[in-house]
């Protein structure tokens, strides 16, 4: 029975025992890869429901932009000083 001795001598191989090669070395490698890009897309996901985005500023105050059309028509000379102090005053 030499042929069955050297069947077992096959099956008992140690690479056989690590899913042919890839079990003990680098799976642990591909698990970390997996679970930080699971941890990517649930960060992706909140912020897309949630709409914020890193980048937008904050929004103004709509009175700035008055004063900021104020300042250009006093500029332009289409209001007087007084005129232009008057409106300010009451923006505030």
């Amino acid at each position: 029975m030499p042929e069955l001795s050297g069947l077992l001598a096959t099956v008992n191989d140690d690479r056989w025992d690590h899913m042919d090669g890839w079990g003990g070395g680098w799976m642990w490698l591909w698990g970390i890869a997996m679970m930080a890009l699971f941890v990517v897309l649930i960060v992706w996901l909140v912020r897309a429901a949630s709409g914020a985005s890193a980048g937008s500023p904050p929004p103004k105050d709509p009175t700035d932009r008055a004063r900021e059309i104020l300042a250009e028509r006093y500029a332009r000379g289409e209001l007087t000083t007084d005129e232009y102090r008057e409106r300010v005053e009451q923006l505030r």
